[in-house]
């Protein structure tokens, strides 16, 4: 998959309000908010980690309405970020295992469910989890439908089985599934697909449009509190 950024992430990746803590064998987590409407397992994109501008102001907002956000890296960007260097992120399916990891490791830690979720890669491997062993829910920010410039290759032959509330947040000129594109396809009735006004990969609209970034992020935001309130 693409990368969405072309610098080396930088270390400790860590946003005001947030925590770090140390999980044994499989590295550190940041924690923001408090669980009163829910917790959510948010993994990152492929080239750039839980630093990236998009998922900063993700956690804030959502933290903002009560959404406990539980944001780990997978260990390729752990490397990346160690080694100071460009490290291709493994193919989806072999990160499963990893993201099964880290829910094991975390789901013990409150009583509110524990959603999965992710941007772009993240949100890819998190379906893939839960299509395999179910879930509560899922928040799938900027799901890479297609590689971009490819929309016959589609990343859709797991969707069938999902059974879990499924909120997929996408701004509508995603190269990896335009709104047009994403209108199409044949979606298993547990998922909800939410536009964002003229947002692309990392939801940032054109200056014409009038919108901005952080008013597509609050959206998005509402939209995740009120698919857990609904699903109680």
């Amino acid at each position: 998959m693409k990368a969405e950024q072309d610098e080396v992430p930088t270390p400790a990746p860590r946003g005001l309000g947030e925590r770090v803590e140390s999980v044994a064998g499989l590295g550190p987590l940041i924690v923001r908010g408090e669980p009163h409407h829910g917790r959510l397992l948010l993994a990152h994109g492929a080239g750039a980690g839980h630093d990236a501008p998009m998922l900063v102001a993700l956690r804030a907002a959502l933290a903002e309405r009560g959404v406990q956000v539980l944001a780990f890296e997978f260990a390729y960007l752990q490397r990346m970020r160690t080694e100071q260097r460009r490290r291709p992120p493994p193919r989806a399916e072999r990160l499963v295992e990893e993201f099964r990891a880290w829910r094991a490791a975390v789901a013990p830690l409150g009583e509110a469910p524990l959603w999965l979720g992710g941007k772009s890669l993240g949100a890819r491997v998190a379906s893939l989890l839960a299509a395999e062993d179910g879930a509560p829910g899922l928040v799938l920010c900027s799901y890479p439908f297609h590689p971009p410039g490819k929309p016959e290759r589609t990343r859709l032959a797991h969707w069938p089985r999902l059974a879990c509330p499924t909120l997929v947040l996408q701004g509508e000129r995603d190269p990896f599934g335009r709104r047009d594109e994403v209108e199409g396809y044949m979606l298993p009735d547990c998922a909800e697909v939410h536009f964002l006004a003229d947002g692309e990969h990392d939801w940032r609209p054109r200056r014409a449009s009038g919108r901005t970034r952080q008013a597509l992020i609050d959206e998005a935001a509402d939209r995740v509190v009120h698919a857990m309130a609904r699903s109680r």
